[in-house]
């Protein structure tokens, strides 16, 4: 059976140029190379694509795994990036940030947990019935 090696997101986003220096600046991707209106950026092993105009829905969500999410939160703020939830701990074991793009995207930075379930947990975005 043919074993898959790995997977990319594509991100359809309005304005490729706006969308480029959001994640190159804000959230500290690096540009792996760009056509008119497609795009590669990466950071560490996490790569995505973004598309201007098709290859994908708005608000598409994704998960982002590290050791630990302190540092990048702190790193995000200072970068201006667009934190939608702050690091809480969930019952699934991990502590998570919630980040948005220009686009509405969601990018779950997803740690190891650093305590017992947060307060309020069920009233974050990612624990909303859709």
């Amino acid at each position: 059976m043919p074993e898959f090696e790995g997977v990319i997101p594509i991100l359809r986003v309005n304005n490729l140029a706006v969308s480029l220096d959001y994640y190159l600046n804000k959230l500290g991707f690096h540009k792996n190379w760009e056509w008119p209106y497609f795009a590669s950026v990466s950071r560490g092993k996490a790569s995505i694509f973004l598309c201007q105009g098709g290859q994908g829905m708005p608000g598409t969500w994704m998960s982002i795994f590290m050791d630990e999410v302190g540092p990048l939160y702190k790193e995000y703020k200072k970068s201006g990036a667009i934190i939608v939830e702050p690091p809480m701990n969930f019952p699934w074991g991990h502590c998570e940030f919630l980040v948005g793009d220009p686009d509405g995207h969601r990018l779950r930075m997803s740690g190891k947990r650093t305590g017992p379930d947060s307060e309020g947990y069920q009233h974050t975005e990612r624990s909303r019935a859709t």
